[in-house]
């Protein structure tokens, strides 16, 4: 069997994406996909995420980010690629 690597991706979602339960959401979300990772509101009313996972789970990530909750309004998806950190859990950061 062979292991498959990880990749690291950061996350800007733009909308309204913030009070909607967001960085809750993704946090649950992320560690029934296995995905390590970071998730903050930012001052511009954006949700910034650092995420790490498998190709396959990293897709389906970013996928629920499009749409997030059930109350969030995602207008924009923005992905950048980044070295890989071996981040360990989901955190909530609060600013």
């Amino acid at each position: 069997m062979t292991t498959q690597s990880i990749i690291h991706k950061e996350i800007i979602i733009k909308g309204h994406v913030q009070g909607v339960g967001f960085r809750v959401n993704a946090k649950r979300v992320a560690e029934s996909m296995k995905v390590q990772g970071q998730v903050k509101n930012l001052l511009d009313g954006s949700v910034w995420i650092m995420a790490e996972a498998t190709p396959e789970n990293m897709e389906n990530f970013i996928s629920w980010c499009k749409s997030g909750p059930a109350m969030a309004v995602v207008k924009e998806v923005n992905v950048t690629d980044g070295e890989v950190e071996h981040i360990k859990g989901f955190t909530i950061l609060y600013s």
